[in-house]
């Protein structure tokens, strides 16, 4: 359990303004599950969900730098919820996993090549002697302009996707689970994107943003 309250180096617990951010958004907590959930709502809706921003850079993976952002794809809103959830005393690791969207399902296909997201990143914390799981990716503003119901977490039970907009369509599912990790592991993610989306990489390890930026700026607001 000690790996998952130690700062690592992209969830980096320690820095100054994670730790003071994380006593800002808990002050009078004293229960984890308190910490906890103020921690996912100031995450969940502190942070738009954008997943065009895309960087394997190491420093645009540093919780710290995340923190000064305004928005984040799902593994940067994990990793700064971890960072914050240690900082405050509570155990948390990252997990990633496939996932299909079927929101904007066109838009994302025309982007990537295909409606599957990976690795999708969300959060485990450990509450009352168990793994909990919560998915801060999607903001509230994001989810009713969706037409679906944000993600709500209590600490007590798994919050991980919303399985149907509220007329009754699919909104996403998840295909495969890839594990749980004490710090980003980056070299896996690389080659997981690397192996889903090849047209975007180069052999520096950069995301081609351009080519992905003019598509999604050329289609339709949905």
């Amino acid at each position: 359990m000690k790996s998952y309250l130690t700062a690592t180096k992209f969830i980096n617990s320690d820095h100054p303004k994670i730790r003071a951010f994380a006593e800002k958004i808990t002050n009078g907590s004293r229960a984890p599950i308190q910490k906890a959930v103020r921690i996912y709502y100031a995450v969940r809706d502190g942070w738009k969900y954008n997943p065009y921003n895309i960087s394997l850079q190491d420093d645009a993976l540093l919780a710290s730098n995340i923190l000064q952002k305004e928005d984040g794809h799902c593994i940067d809103k994990a990793v700064l919820m971890i960072a914050l959830l240690r900082a405050a005393g509570v155990p948390a690791r990252l997990c990633l996993a496939k996932v299909c969207n079927h929101i904007a399902a066109e838009r994302m296909t025309e982007a990537f090549g295909t409606d599957e997201l990976t690795p999708h990143g969300y959060v485990e914390v450990w509450l009352n002697e168990r793994w909990v799981k919560a998915t801060p990716a999607f903001n509230k503003e994001l989810c009713e302009k969706l037409g679906v119901a944000p993600l709500d977490f209590d600490g007590q039970h798994d919050s991980v996707f919303q399985e149907f907009d509220r007329a009754g369509g699919q909104f996403m599912a998840y295909l495969e689970e890839y594990g749980c990790f004490d710090d980003v592991p980056l070299d896996f993610i690389y080659d997981n994107m690397k192996a889903h989306y090849p047209r975007f990489f180069t052999s520096d390890i950069t995301f081609s943003k351009e080519r992905l930026l003019e598509i999604v700026n050329a289609a339709p607001e949905d």
